[in-house]
């Protein structure tokens, strides 16, 4: 299998403690992704949350609803996360936050693997998350 690795970075309007309690609270998620349209079972432990999250892929008329298990691990400015989903597809992401004058800076870092036949599929997907993402954290901090 294949690994690629690529960041995005967006500066947002507001602290890195609001920035972050936002990106840990899985209730969130839902539209900051544009696949999760449902996060349910919630489980906060000591430096984690887990939950179970549902991804839509729609292709065409047709979709199929990916149901993950995800678990983000807190850390002193930092948010990770890993994700195996069907296929053998696995992500490794992570959150860098930071103060910057006027606000916060995110580094939202992704490492992809996958099959040969389902990577360029995979990557091109976890980058349209991602630029949507930092869209809509600018929308969200923006109001």
């Amino acid at each position: 299998m294949k690994t690629v690795e690529f960041s995005t970075t967006t500066t947002l309007p507001a602290t890195p403690e609001r920035v972050f309690h936002h990106l840990a609270d899985p209730a969130n998620h839902v539209g900051l992704s544009p696949l999760v349209v449902e996060v349910r079972d919630i489980r906060r432990e000591p430096g984690s949350v887990r939950f179970t999250a549902v991804e839509r892929f729609a292709f065409g008329p047709l979709r199929h609803d990916n149901v993950i298990e995800v678990t983000l691990r807190l850390g002193e400015g930092t948010i990770t996360g890993d994700v195996v989903s069907p296929g053998g597809v696995r992500v490794d992401w992570g959150y860098r936050i930071d103060a910057v004058p006027g606000g916060t800076r995110v580094v939202d870092h992704y490492r992809l693997s996958a099959p040969f036949g389902l990577l360029r599929f995979s990557v091109g997907q976890a980058k349209k998350v991602q630029a949507a993402r930092g869209r809509e954290l600018t929308r969200r901090f923006a109001a």
